[in-house]
């Protein structure tokens, strides 16, 4: 048994020569596993940035090690001025930024929000976005691998599954913790259309 976590959690924020009070963060989508690197070689073009990290107990096969991981699997927060955006972006690593100049930005009170949370411990953990619409994947249980839509949320997340020989369906109510985000499904007229996932695109 692994026991309670830590109530211990680090962040990484690097400044940069020129603070940029209050100013927004721009979102960098990085590839997989990438958000550390992607914070290193930031610093070394003195582009501030913030990737939000949390402690994790893991078992392995002969001890339990504590890792750090990002909170934000994928994304690298960075704020810069407009004559920075290519050095930016143009950083190992950097997929794209989300949105532009005016959009896509995250306040300063937002991040400072989680930034302050994982300082006093408390137990920030990654979680999908899930809504009414959404179409998911059960992890868990009888119906592990089974696809569904999910219709409401009460104290756990209830989900749709299709039979569709028959064109009927039956609900199942299961945790969002065990459930994996797919797409959105936008309902008109009586019919079911997919949509791209919500949320930050890749």
């Amino acid at each position: 048994m692994l026991g309670a976590e830590p109530n211990c959690c680090q962040t990484s924020c690097i400044p940069m020569a020129r603070p940029l009070p209050e100013t927004p963060w721009h979102v960098l989508h990085v590839r997989s596993n990438y958000e550390k690197r992607v914070a290193q070689h930031l610093t070394v073009r003195a582009v501030e940035n913030y990737v939000p990290l949390y402690r994790e107990r893991v078992r392995w096969t002969d001890r339990i090690v504590v890792t750090e991981r990002p909170l934000f699997c994928g994304y690298v927060f960075a704020r810069f001025p407009r004559e920075s955006r290519i050095a930016a972006i143009g950083t190992p690593g950097v997929v794209r930024s989300l949105g532009d100049e005016d959009g896509n930005l995250v306040s300063c009170a937002e991040l400072d929000k989680i930034r302050e949370g994982l300082a006093r411990g408390l137990e920030l953990r990654p979680h999908p976005c899930v809504s009414v619409g959404a179409r998911v994947r059960v992890h868990s249980g009888a119906f592990d691998g089974v696809e569904g839509v999910v219709t409401e949320f009460r104290q756990q997340c209830r989900v749709i599954i299709a039979l569709a020989a028959i064109r009927q369906g039956f609900s199942l109510d299961v945790d969002l913790a065990n459930i994996e985000v797919l797409e959105k499904v936008q309902v008109s007229a009586g019919v079911a259309r997919p949509q791209p996932a919500f949320g930050y695109g890749y």
